[in-house]
């Protein structure tokens, strides 16, 4: 089928996706500023903050910020008392064009940017004995997605939810002699997840503005002993 027509699909599911004035102010922001546009389309957006409000989520962690459009969806979704959001993102200049964003979506209250390779920001997460978070999405540099799920399961609490993002990579996740390094970060988290009991998961594939791809969503859990399998 022609990539146009997933386009043309999303263009009609606009009333159902309510992207406003301040999230395509976002993407415009981030075009001037010549960030790469590989953020997620308005429909994924708008299932990012509609998993947030059906899982009751009012903690959530970012992987890749961006410009802090998905960083809004999601953070629009978090309820209860003092909602946050930690995003973290390496670029310093991403980070301040994110930090704009989420200003003027009047979110500074309750999103916070950290600056710095992920993998050290984790680590200072965890040592810090921040609060669990009740979410977390998974959208920077593909090589390390294991490395990220890995931080992330330290860092949630029992029944958390896990979504890791652009991991069917149009179809290149089923091929096993794959040399991509994006392809291979892909196929070791999903091996990784099918592979620990804890987990619950499932891959959907997706069409859309953003072509050919798909998502993991993954549940941590509550029930870490044996008879955590039985649902499996």
């Amino acid at each position: 089928m022609d990539p146009t027509t997933w386009a043309a699909v999303d263009d009609y599911l606009a009333p159902l996706t309510q992207e406003d004035e301040v999230l395509r102010a976002a993407n415009a922001r981030a075009r001037e500023e010549g960030l790469p546009p590989i953020q997620v389309s308005a429909p994924q957006g708008r299932m990012l903050q509609l998993i947030a409000q059906i899982h009751g989520a009012r903690r959530a962690l970012e992987i890749g910020t961006l410009a802090g459009y998905s960083t809004i969806w999601l953070a629009r979704g978090l309820s209860g008392p003092q909602p946050h959001l930690t995003t973290l993102e390496r670029d310093p200049h991403h980070a301040e064009v994110a930090r704009a964003n989420i200003d003027a979506a009047g979110l500074g209250d309750v999103v916070e940017v950290r600056v710095g390779a992920a993998v050290e920001t984790l680590a200072e997460l965890e040592a810090s004995g921040t609060e669990p978070f009740d979410l977390v999405f998974v959208d920077a540099d593909k090589p390390s997605n294991t490395r990220y799920l890995d931080a992330a399961l330290r860092l949630v609490r029992p029944g958390a939810v896990i979504v890791v993002d652009n991991v069917v990579r149009q179809g290149a996740l089923a091929d096993v002699g794959s040399t991509d390094e994006r392809v291979r970060g892909s196929r070791e988290v999903v091996e990784r997840v099918a592979s620990d009991p804890r987990l619950s998961a499932t891959v959907l594939q997706t069409v859309g503005s953003k072509g050919y791809d798909g998502f993991m969503l993954v549940r941590v859990d509550e029930d870490e002993g044996p008879d955590a399998l039985s649902g499996r």
